[in-house]
This record gives structure tokens, C-alpha cells and sequence, in this order.
């Protein structure tokens, strides 16, 4: 099988949350959708991970020492996430790799200040919730930038929080993937925010709207 290191938004769809995570493949579905305007934007995905996780032999031992602990040691968490993010940071990206990226990227615009968000195959998970537990960056503009941001959001995959709750929860890390999404930003002309219908509003049949004023920083993630 021939890897894909990275996939277009019309390319993906949900069925394919282990190449592309959870919100990649919500991503995908989106941008098939008629009328509904997805910013432009790209998936890195899980093969990419692989291909970098395969170049650290030496995180074996490092994932056996942390499926021997308990969710609440987190002083040992602490140190072997934080050995393993290091480790993760110092992979040199493979020069086909760091292309199939920096292609991908001029197709939006080189300057094009970007969201590089975490996806991972674990997110969204009908048992598990891993909201927050890794990381996005925001306004990144450049080559150079958006592959250290990259690499930084597959290092985040190893968070001391989110080791602990893949402890607490019984997920295996050696089976969890870290795809990522990098995206073009939207310069927001008001900031606001949207209620899906609930249980506790039965009778309405469509998202309520809430504009809002605020201070922000001038450029806000793709949604």
C-alpha cells in the first residue's frame, strides 16, 4: 500500500478517521456539503505520523514505562511525556515528507496565515473525549513555520494530560494516531456563536444565532 502524507479536504470523508483523525474526516464531510463554506485546507495524515514515529526507535521503551503507570503518577508522567515530546520535536521531517507539506501549503498561498490543528484518531470517540488535550496553533505564515507547528502537534499527542486520560481510559498509546490539519484562517468581521437545538428546546427545529461584541486577537481559526 502506498502511503498518502497528506489529503485534501474534498478527498477525505468520515470514513476515514484513521488516516486523518476526527476532525479531519468532520472536515471532509463538511466541505461536501452544498452552500456550507469550508476554508481551504489540508490534511497531514497518520501515515505521515508513522513515517516520523518510525524514525524513534527509542520510544518503545518510553511507551513501556509509561503503560506500567498508574493515572496518578504524575510526576513520572510528567517526565516520560515530556522525554517523549522531545524525542518526537528532534525527528528531522524526511525531506519527500517536508515537500509533500510545503506543496500542499503553496496551494493556499505560502503567506497564507494558517491554523495548524491536532486531529487524532482517538478524538470524538463515542467512549472517550479528548477535547483540548492536544495542540493548534494559530496565524502561522510560512514553510518554515507551519512544519515546526506540524511536528509540534504530533508531539502533542504525548501531553501529560493526555497520557494520564489514555491511562485512566485503557487506551493503548501505541494505538493512537496523530493526523493534522492546516488551514487557511478566516478573518472574522464579528465574533458570535451558534446553539444547536436541545433537549431542553424541543420545539425548535434550527441553530440559535448569538452575535457578540468582544475584543480579540485580528485573526481567529478556521472552524
Amino acid at each position: 500500500m502506498t502511503e498518502r502524507y497528506v489529503l485534501g479536504f474534498q478527498e477525505i470523508d468520515q470514513t476515514q478517521v484513521a488516516v486523518v483523525g476526527g476532525k479531519g474526516a468532520n472536515l471532509g464531510e463538511l466541505s461536501r456539503i452544498e452552500d456550507i463554506r469550508v476554508p481551504a485546507g489540508f490534511c497531514v495524515t497518520t501515515d505521515a505520523f508513522l513515517r516520523i514515529m518510525a524514525e524513534a526507535p527509542s520510544l518503545d521503551d518510553r511507551f513501556d514505562q509509561l503503560s506500567r503507570l498508574k493515572p496518578d503518577d504524575r510526576e513520572a508522567i510528567s517526565t516520560l511525556s515530556a522525554e517523549v515530546r522531545r524525542t518526537l520535536e528532534g525527528v528531522a521531517i524526511p525531506d519527500d515528507l517536508a515537500a509533500a507539506i510545503t506543496r500542499s501549503l503553496a496551494g493556499l498561498g505560502e503567506q497564507t496565515a494558517c491554523a495548524i490543528r491536532s486531529s487524532a484518531t482517538a478524538e470524538d470517540s463515542p467512549t472517550a473525549s479528548f477535547a483540548g488535550q492536544q495542540d493548534t496553533y494559530l496565524s502561522i505564515v510560512g514553510p518554515a513555520a507551519v512544519l515546526r507547528c506540524v511536528r509540534r502537534c504530533w508531539a502533542s499527542l504525548f501531553t501529560e494530560r493526555a497520557v494520564s486520560y489514555r491511562l485512566r481510559n485503557g487506551i493503548d498509546h501505541r494505538k493512537v494516531r496523530m493526523a493534522v490539519v492546516v488551514q487557511q484562517m478566516v478573518f472574522r468581521r464579528r465574533p458570535g456563536s451558534c446553539s444547536p437545538p436541545t433537549p431542553s428546546r424541543p420545539t425548535e427545529r434550527s441553530p440559535r444565532w448569538k452575535p457578540a461584541s468582544a475584543l480579540a486577537r485580528p485573526w481567529s481559526p478556521a472552524w
